[in-house]
Protein backbone atom coordinates (compact mmCIF):
# COMPACT_ATOMS: atom_id res chain seq x y z
CA UNK A 1 0.00 0.00 0.00
CA UNK A 2 0.95 3.32 -0.54
CA UNK A 3 0.47 7.06 0.69
CA UNK A 4 1.72 8.89 -2.71
CA UNK A 5 -0.07 11.88 -2.73
CA UNK A 6 2.33 14.90 -2.09
CA UNK A 7 3.50 17.58 -4.26
CA UNK A 8 7.08 17.44 -4.00
CA UNK A 9 7.29 20.99 -5.80
CA UNK A 10 5.68 22.80 -2.66
CA UNK A 11 7.76 20.97 0.02
CA UNK A 12 11.88 22.03 1.14
CA UNK A 13 12.12 18.21 2.15
CA UNK A 14 10.24 14.55 0.85
CA UNK A 15 7.25 13.95 2.29
CA UNK A 16 7.21 10.84 4.69
CA UNK A 17 4.16 8.90 2.98
CA UNK A 18 6.17 8.81 -0.66
CA UNK A 19 7.20 5.14 1.16
CA UNK A 20 5.20 1.99 0.51
CA UNK A 21 3.88 1.20 3.74
CA UNK A 22 5.37 -2.15 4.87
CA UNK A 23 4.44 -5.23 6.79
CA UNK A 24 5.96 -5.46 9.86
CA UNK A 25 6.01 -8.78 11.42
CA UNK A 26 4.32 -9.35 14.59
CA UNK A 27 4.08 -5.42 15.55
CA UNK A 28 2.93 -4.90 18.53
CA UNK A 29 1.79 -1.82 20.62
CA UNK A 30 5.37 -0.86 22.14
CA UNK A 31 7.27 -1.08 18.69
CA UNK A 32 4.67 1.46 17.17
CA UNK A 33 4.75 3.95 20.30
CA UNK A 34 8.34 3.62 20.09
CA UNK A 35 8.74 3.88 16.44
CA UNK A 36 6.78 7.44 16.69
CA UNK A 37 9.04 8.42 19.69
CA UNK A 38 11.83 8.00 17.42
CA UNK A 39 9.73 9.55 14.60
CA UNK A 40 9.48 12.57 16.75
CA UNK A 41 13.15 12.87 17.64
CA UNK A 42 14.36 13.37 14.05
CA UNK A 43 11.64 15.61 13.16
CA UNK A 44 11.84 18.54 16.05
CA UNK A 45 15.86 17.62 14.85
CA UNK A 46 14.82 18.83 11.58
CA UNK A 47 13.45 21.52 13.02
CA UNK A 48 15.90 22.83 15.22
CA UNK A 49 18.48 22.25 12.37
CA UNK A 50 16.38 24.75 9.74
CA UNK A 51 15.48 27.27 13.00
CA UNK A 52 19.70 27.41 12.97
CA UNK A 53 20.21 27.86 9.25
CA UNK A 54 17.30 30.62 9.60
CA UNK A 55 19.35 32.36 12.41
CA UNK A 56 22.34 32.58 10.23
CA UNK A 57 20.29 33.79 7.37
CA UNK A 58 19.30 36.17 10.30
CA UNK A 59 22.94 37.30 10.91
CA UNK A 60 23.54 37.86 7.44
CA UNK A 61 20.90 39.75 6.98
CA UNK A 62 21.48 42.06 10.05
CA UNK A 63 25.12 42.60 9.28
CA UNK A 64 24.20 43.93 5.73
CA UNK A 65 20.78 44.55 5.84
CA UNK A 66 19.79 44.88 1.90
CA UNK A 67 16.93 43.24 -0.48
CA UNK A 68 19.22 40.10 -1.21
CA UNK A 69 19.89 38.96 1.81
CA UNK A 70 16.17 39.59 3.37
CA UNK A 71 14.71 37.33 0.78
CA UNK A 72 17.41 34.92 2.14
CA UNK A 73 16.00 35.09 5.78
CA UNK A 74 12.25 34.85 4.40
CA UNK A 75 13.62 31.82 2.63
CA UNK A 76 14.83 30.30 5.57
CA UNK A 77 11.94 31.07 7.25
CA UNK A 78 9.84 29.23 4.99
CA UNK A 79 11.87 26.24 4.42
CA UNK A 80 12.00 26.05 8.78
CA UNK A 81 8.38 25.73 8.32
CA UNK A 82 8.42 22.42 6.50
CA UNK A 83 9.65 19.82 9.27
CA UNK A 84 7.91 22.23 12.19
CA UNK A 85 3.93 21.80 10.61
CA UNK A 86 5.13 18.31 10.58
CA UNK A 87 5.70 17.73 14.31
CA UNK A 88 2.50 19.28 15.01
CA UNK A 89 0.79 15.87 15.15
CA UNK A 90 2.85 15.60 18.70
CA UNK A 91 1.10 18.37 19.96
CA UNK A 92 -2.10 16.74 20.71
CA UNK A 93 -2.15 13.61 23.46
CA UNK A 94 1.60 14.70 24.58
CA UNK A 95 1.14 17.54 27.34
CA UNK A 96 4.81 18.27 27.12
CA UNK A 97 4.78 19.33 23.62
CA UNK A 98 1.34 21.37 24.49
CA UNK A 99 2.26 23.65 27.41
CA UNK A 100 5.74 24.51 25.20
CA UNK A 101 3.84 24.90 21.51
CA UNK A 102 2.95 28.21 22.34
CA UNK A 103 6.86 29.52 22.60
CA UNK A 104 6.85 28.68 19.52
CA UNK A 105 3.55 28.45 16.72
CA UNK A 106 1.12 30.95 18.51
CA UNK A 107 -1.17 32.83 16.77
CA UNK A 108 -2.56 34.93 15.50
CA UNK A 109 -0.64 38.04 16.86
CA UNK A 110 -1.77 41.86 18.01
CA UNK A 111 1.41 42.66 16.20
CA UNK A 112 1.24 46.33 17.28
CA UNK A 113 2.99 44.94 20.63
CA UNK A 114 6.17 44.45 19.00
CA UNK A 115 6.67 47.09 16.21
CA UNK A 116 4.90 49.70 14.31
CA UNK A 117 1.95 49.00 12.34
CA UNK A 118 -0.24 50.94 9.78
CA UNK A 119 -3.06 53.40 11.34
CA UNK A 120 -5.66 51.50 9.97
CA UNK A 121 -5.35 48.91 12.55
CA UNK A 122 -6.47 51.39 15.10
CA UNK A 123 -4.89 52.46 18.49
CA UNK A 124 -6.92 50.76 21.38
CA UNK A 125 -8.90 47.53 22.10
CA UNK A 126 -10.93 46.76 24.41
CA UNK A 127 -9.66 43.34 25.13
CA UNK A 128 -5.84 44.18 25.31
CA UNK A 129 -3.77 47.54 26.95
CA UNK A 130 -0.93 46.87 24.99
CA UNK A 131 -2.82 46.29 21.40
CA UNK A 132 -0.37 48.97 20.15
CA UNK A 133 2.58 49.07 23.14
CA UNK A 134 5.33 49.20 20.00
CA UNK A 135 7.69 47.92 22.64
CA UNK A 136 10.07 48.72 19.81
CA UNK A 137 9.86 52.37 20.33
CA UNK A 138 9.47 52.10 23.18
CA UNK A 139 12.17 51.74 26.61
CA UNK A 140 9.05 51.34 28.73
CA UNK A 141 5.83 50.07 28.83
CA UNK A 142 2.59 49.54 31.04
CA UNK A 143 1.61 45.83 32.10
CA UNK A 144 -0.84 45.57 33.93
CA UNK A 145 -0.59 49.62 35.01
CA UNK A 146 2.74 49.59 36.20
CA UNK A 147 5.70 50.84 34.28
CA UNK A 148 8.17 47.82 32.78
CA UNK A 149 11.81 48.77 31.51
CA UNK A 150 11.67 47.97 28.24
CA UNK A 151 15.61 48.90 27.28
CA UNK A 152 16.66 45.89 26.58
CA UNK A 153 15.15 43.50 24.30
CA UNK A 154 16.80 40.23 25.22
CA UNK A 155 15.41 36.77 25.15
CA UNK A 156 14.97 37.01 28.27
CA UNK A 157 12.57 40.08 28.31
CA UNK A 158 10.62 38.68 25.16
CA UNK A 159 9.95 34.82 27.12
CA UNK A 160 10.04 36.17 30.54
CA UNK A 161 8.12 39.51 30.39
CA UNK A 162 6.31 39.95 27.09
CA UNK A 163 4.99 37.34 26.11
CA UNK A 164 1.32 37.01 26.82
CA UNK A 165 1.83 40.01 28.73
CA UNK A 166 -1.12 40.71 31.18
CA UNK A 167 -2.56 37.04 30.68
CA UNK A 168 -3.21 38.00 27.12
CA UNK A 169 -2.63 35.03 24.16
CA UNK A 170 -3.12 37.40 21.66
CA UNK A 171 0.51 38.56 23.26
CA UNK A 172 2.41 36.77 21.36
CA UNK A 173 6.21 37.57 21.50
CA UNK A 174 8.39 34.99 20.65
CA UNK A 175 8.14 31.98 17.83
CA UNK A 176 7.77 31.60 13.82
CA UNK A 177 5.42 34.29 13.86
CA UNK A 178 6.67 37.03 15.96
CA UNK A 179 9.70 36.65 13.61
CA UNK A 180 7.64 36.28 10.29
CA UNK A 181 5.86 39.65 11.26
CA UNK A 182 9.64 41.19 11.92
CA UNK A 183 10.32 40.03 8.68
CA UNK A 184 7.39 40.36 6.04
CA UNK A 185 5.69 43.18 8.53
CA UNK A 186 1.66 43.45 8.07
CA UNK A 187 0.03 41.86 5.04
CA UNK A 188 -2.36 44.96 4.19
CA UNK A 189 -3.81 43.69 0.90
CA UNK A 190 -7.00 42.15 2.93
CA UNK A 191 -8.74 39.69 0.19
CA UNK A 192 -6.47 40.91 -2.77
CA UNK A 193 -3.07 40.14 -3.74
CA UNK A 194 0.56 40.45 -1.98
CA UNK A 195 1.81 39.79 1.40
CA UNK A 196 3.85 41.63 3.97
CA UNK A 197 6.15 44.33 2.30
CA UNK A 198 8.72 45.23 4.77
CA UNK A 199 11.27 47.28 3.71
CA UNK A 200 15.05 45.87 3.94
CA UNK A 201 15.85 49.37 5.31
CA UNK A 202 14.18 49.06 8.71
CA UNK A 203 17.37 46.96 9.39
CA UNK A 204 19.45 49.67 7.87
CA UNK A 205 21.36 51.61 10.94
CA UNK A 206 22.63 54.17 7.85
CA UNK A 207 19.50 54.72 6.42
CA UNK A 208 16.83 53.63 8.93
CA UNK A 209 13.01 53.88 7.85
CA UNK A 210 10.16 53.50 10.39
CA UNK A 211 13.21 54.51 13.34
CA UNK A 212 14.81 52.19 15.94
CA UNK A 213 16.22 50.03 13.09
CA UNK A 214 18.85 48.96 15.70
CA UNK A 215 16.03 47.71 18.38
CA UNK A 216 14.32 46.27 15.77
CA UNK A 217 17.59 44.34 15.15
CA UNK A 218 17.74 43.54 18.55
CA UNK A 219 14.61 41.88 18.95
CA UNK A 220 14.70 40.12 15.24
CA UNK A 221 18.22 38.25 17.00
CA UNK A 222 16.43 37.57 20.22
CA UNK A 223 13.40 35.91 19.16
CA UNK A 224 15.37 34.36 16.64
CA UNK A 225 17.51 32.64 19.39
CA UNK A 226 14.97 32.01 21.35
CA UNK A 227 13.13 29.70 18.46
CA UNK A 228 16.58 27.83 18.50
CA UNK A 229 16.85 27.20 22.39
CA UNK A 230 13.02 26.51 22.58
CA UNK A 231 13.48 24.16 19.80
CA UNK A 232 16.69 22.61 21.05
CA UNK A 233 14.74 21.85 24.34
CA UNK A 234 11.78 19.68 22.73
CA UNK A 235 14.70 17.92 20.85
CA UNK A 236 16.02 16.88 23.92
CA UNK A 237 12.31 15.86 25.55
CA UNK A 238 12.17 13.32 22.51
CA UNK A 239 15.58 11.44 22.84
CA UNK A 240 15.25 8.35 23.85
CA UNK A 241 15.98 9.07 27.89
CA UNK A 242 14.01 12.53 26.92
CA UNK A 243 10.64 13.53 29.37
CA UNK A 244 8.28 13.67 26.43
CA UNK A 245 9.76 9.51 24.98
CA UNK A 246 9.45 7.98 28.72
CA UNK A 247 6.26 9.42 28.89
CA UNK A 248 4.44 7.63 25.78
CA UNK A 249 6.41 4.55 25.89
CA UNK A 250 5.64 4.05 29.86
CA UNK A 251 2.04 2.86 28.93
CA UNK A 252 2.00 1.28 25.09
CA UNK A 253 -1.97 1.24 25.26
CA UNK A 254 -1.88 5.26 26.43
CA UNK A 255 0.96 5.95 23.45
CA UNK A 256 -1.58 4.31 21.04
CA UNK A 257 -4.37 7.00 22.73
CA UNK A 258 -1.61 10.23 22.21
CA UNK A 259 -1.24 8.82 18.37
CA UNK A 260 -4.59 9.22 17.34
CA UNK A 261 -5.64 11.96 19.68
CA UNK A 262 -2.91 13.49 17.83
CA UNK A 263 -4.17 12.98 14.75
CA UNK A 264 -7.58 13.23 15.06
CA UNK A 265 -7.81 16.64 16.69
CA UNK A 266 -5.34 18.30 14.50
CA UNK A 267 -7.35 16.73 11.62
CA UNK A 268 -10.70 18.06 13.08
CA UNK A 269 -10.56 21.35 16.17
CA UNK A 270 -7.66 22.78 15.21
CA UNK A 271 -6.53 22.26 11.41
CA UNK A 272 -10.43 21.87 9.90
CA UNK A 273 -11.89 24.25 12.52
CA UNK A 274 -9.60 26.77 13.87
CA UNK A 275 -7.43 27.41 11.47
CA UNK A 276 -9.78 27.03 7.94
CA UNK A 277 -13.08 27.08 8.62
CA UNK A 278 -13.14 29.93 10.81
CA UNK A 279 -11.58 32.22 7.86
CA UNK A 280 -13.85 31.11 5.59
CA UNK A 281 -16.98 31.59 7.70
CA UNK A 282 -15.59 35.24 8.08
CA UNK A 283 -14.15 35.63 5.21
CA UNK A 284 -11.56 37.13 6.98
CA UNK A 285 -7.37 37.39 6.06
CA UNK A 286 -6.52 38.04 9.98
CA UNK A 287 -7.38 34.10 10.45
CA UNK A 288 -4.90 32.47 8.06
CA UNK A 289 -2.12 31.10 9.69
CA UNK A 290 1.22 32.55 8.32
CA UNK A 291 -0.46 35.38 7.40
CA UNK A 292 2.32 38.23 7.16
CA UNK A 293 4.29 35.98 4.31
CA UNK A 294 1.13 34.45 2.30
CA UNK A 295 2.64 30.60 3.30
CA UNK A 296 -0.54 29.24 5.06
CA UNK A 297 -1.15 26.56 2.36
CA UNK A 298 2.19 25.27 2.79
CA UNK A 299 1.81 25.05 6.67
CA UNK A 300 -1.64 23.60 6.02
CA UNK A 301 -0.35 20.93 3.98
CA UNK A 302 2.40 20.03 5.72
CA UNK A 303 0.30 19.61 9.01
CA UNK A 304 -1.91 17.08 6.70
CA UNK A 305 1.66 15.42 5.80
CA UNK A 306 2.53 15.03 9.55
CA UNK A 307 -1.04 13.49 10.44
CA UNK A 308 -0.46 11.11 7.50
CA UNK A 309 2.79 10.05 8.72
CA UNK A 310 1.78 9.03 12.49
CA UNK A 311 -0.22 6.40 10.84
CA UNK A 312 2.48 5.25 8.21
CA UNK A 313 5.49 5.16 10.36
CA UNK A 314 6.96 7.33 7.62
CA UNK A 315 9.29 10.68 7.68
CA UNK A 316 12.31 11.72 5.03
CA UNK A 317 14.32 13.90 7.10
CA UNK A 318 15.87 16.89 5.73
CA UNK A 319 19.03 15.25 4.71
CA UNK A 320 17.44 12.77 2.81
CA UNK A 321 17.24 9.73 5.17
CA UNK A 322 14.45 7.92 4.97
CA UNK A 323 12.56 6.48 8.05
CA UNK A 324 9.96 3.89 8.49
CA UNK A 325 9.36 1.56 11.34
CA UNK A 326 6.33 -0.04 12.86
CA UNK A 327 3.17 1.53 12.96
CA UNK A 328 -0.49 1.82 13.05
CA UNK A 329 -1.02 1.06 9.71
CA UNK A 330 0.22 -2.45 11.07
CA UNK A 331 -1.71 -2.39 14.00
CA UNK A 332 -5.17 -2.18 11.78
CA UNK A 333 -4.20 -3.55 9.22
CA UNK A 334 -3.73 -6.89 10.88
CA UNK A 335 -6.96 -6.01 12.88
CA UNK A 336 -9.20 -5.17 9.93
CA UNK A 337 -7.77 -4.90 6.66
CA UNK A 338 -10.16 -2.91 5.12
CA UNK A 339 -10.56 -0.32 7.97
CA UNK A 340 -7.03 0.11 7.10
CA UNK A 341 -7.49 0.56 3.36
CA UNK A 342 -10.25 3.12 4.36
CA UNK A 343 -8.12 5.22 7.28
CA UNK A 344 -5.11 5.30 4.00
CA UNK A 345 -8.00 6.35 1.84
CA UNK A 346 -9.12 9.23 3.33
CA UNK A 347 -5.78 10.50 4.42
CA UNK A 348 -4.88 10.43 0.52
CA UNK A 349 -8.08 11.91 -0.51
CA UNK A 350 -7.35 14.75 1.84
CA UNK A 351 -3.96 15.29 0.53
CA UNK A 352 -5.52 15.14 -2.96
CA UNK A 353 -7.32 18.33 -1.84
CA UNK A 354 -4.53 19.87 -0.05
CA UNK A 355 -2.28 19.31 -3.08
CA UNK A 356 -4.41 20.93 -5.22
CA UNK A 357 -4.94 24.34 -2.70
CA UNK A 358 -0.80 23.88 -2.90
CA UNK A 359 -0.67 24.28 -6.33
CA UNK A 360 -3.82 26.98 -6.16
CA UNK A 361 -1.49 28.46 -4.10
CA UNK A 362 1.74 28.64 -6.24
CA UNK A 363 -0.64 29.29 -9.45
CA UNK A 364 -3.52 31.47 -8.76
CA UNK A 365 -3.43 33.00 -5.67
CA UNK A 366 -2.81 32.76 -2.02
CA UNK A 367 -4.59 31.68 0.66
CA UNK A 368 -6.20 34.52 1.96
CA UNK A 369 -7.50 35.29 -1.13
CA UNK A 370 -9.12 31.90 -1.45
CA UNK A 371 -10.98 32.47 1.77
CA UNK A 372 -12.43 35.60 0.23
CA UNK A 373 -15.82 36.95 0.38
CA UNK A 374 -17.29 36.37 -3.54
CA UNK A 375 -14.67 33.79 -4.15
CA UNK A 376 -16.14 30.77 -5.12
CA UNK A 377 -13.69 28.74 -6.93
CA UNK A 378 -11.23 29.34 -4.10
CA UNK A 379 -13.91 28.76 -1.31
CA UNK A 380 -14.30 25.81 -2.84
CA UNK A 381 -11.09 24.54 -2.65
CA UNK A 382 -10.62 25.35 0.44
CA UNK A 383 -13.76 23.64 1.64
CA UNK A 384 -12.61 20.18 -0.21
CA UNK A 385 -9.76 20.26 2.20
CA UNK A 386 -11.64 20.28 5.15
CA UNK A 387 -13.62 18.33 4.42
CA UNK A 388 -11.38 15.68 3.76
CA UNK A 389 -9.90 15.87 7.53
CA UNK A 390 -13.62 16.12 8.69
CA UNK A 391 -14.47 12.82 7.14
CA UNK A 392 -10.89 11.51 8.11
CA UNK A 393 -11.15 12.01 11.83
CA UNK A 394 -14.07 9.78 11.57
CA UNK A 395 -12.06 6.90 10.19
CA UNK A 396 -9.90 8.05 13.26
CA UNK A 397 -12.73 7.54 15.58
CA UNK A 398 -12.97 3.72 13.73
CA UNK A 399 -9.50 2.94 14.02
CA UNK A 400 -9.67 4.16 17.86
CA UNK A 401 -12.93 1.70 18.45
CA UNK A 402 -11.32 -1.14 16.54
CA UNK A 403 -8.03 -1.26 18.50
CA UNK A 404 -10.11 -1.16 21.94
CA UNK A 405 -9.02 2.26 23.23
CA UNK A 406 -12.08 3.17 25.25
CA UNK A 407 -13.20 6.70 24.68
CA UNK A 408 -10.88 9.06 23.08
CA UNK A 409 -11.83 12.75 23.62
CA UNK A 410 -11.00 14.61 20.35
CA UNK A 411 -10.91 18.54 19.81
CA UNK A 412 -13.70 19.92 18.56
CA UNK A 413 -14.21 23.65 17.04
CA UNK A 414 -17.82 26.01 17.28
CA UNK A 415 -16.39 26.64 13.49
CA UNK A 416 -17.56 23.49 12.95
CA UNK A 417 -19.80 22.22 16.03
CA UNK A 418 -21.85 25.32 16.30
CA UNK A 419 -20.88 27.86 13.78
CA UNK A 420 -23.47 30.53 14.67
CA UNK A 421 -21.41 31.03 17.57
CA UNK A 422 -18.42 32.31 15.49
CA UNK A 423 -20.73 35.28 14.67
CA UNK A 424 -21.29 36.72 17.98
Amino acid sequence: MKLNKFRAAVLAIAPAALLALPAHAETDAAAVVKHYADVAHAKYEDSLTTAKALDAAIDAFLKTPDDATLKSARDAWIKARVPYQQTEVYRFGNPIVDDWEGKVNAWPLDEGLIDYVDPSYGTENDENSLYVANVIANKTIKIDGKDVDASKLTPEFLSGTLAEAGGIEANVATGYHAIEFLLWGQDLNGTGPGAGNRPATDYDLKNCTHGNCDRRAEYLKSASTLLVSDLQEMTDNWKADGAATKNVEADPKAGLVAILTGMGSLSYGELAGERMKLGLLLHDPEEEHDCFSDNTYNSHLNDAIGIAAAYTGNYTRVDGTKLSGPSLHDLVAAKDEALDAEMEGKLNKTLDAMNAMAKRGETVEKYDQMIGEGNKEGNAVVQAAIDGLIDQTKSVQRVIAALDLGTVQLEGSDSLDNPNAVFK
